[in-house]
C-alpha cells in the first residue's frame, strides 16, 4: 500500500476521535508531474496546495479521500 494511503487512514482514525486537526499531506518532495498535475510527494494539485491553509477540516479531508482516490486509480489503470 502507498505511504500517502497508510497515513490517510491514520488521520481519519485521529481526527474521529478528536486528537488533532487535519494536517498536511506534505512529505517535503515539492515536485510537479506535469502530466498529472499532481505533487510528486504528496499527490495534491497547485490548487490544493495554494488553498490549503484556507481550507477548514471537512475541505481537508475531502484532499485526503482524493488523494487516497488518485493513488487507487494510478495503481489500478495506470497514470
Amino acid at each position: 500500500m502507498h505511504p500517502i494511503v497508510d497515513r490517510a487512514a491514520l488521520v481519519r482514525a485521529a481526527v474521529a476521535k478528536g486528537l488533532e486537526p487535519v494536517p498536511s499531506p506534505c512529505t517535503s518532495v515539492c515536485r510537479m508531474d506535469a502530466a498529472t498535475g499532481w505533487c510528486l510527494g504528496c499527490w495534491r494539485t497547485l490548487d490544493e496546495i495554494a488553498h490549503w491553509s484556507a481550507m477548514d477540516d471537512a475541505q481537508r479531508l475531502a484532499v485526503w479521500a482524493r488523494l487516497e482516490q488518485r493513488i487507487d486509480d494510478t495503481e489500478t489503470h495506470g497514470p
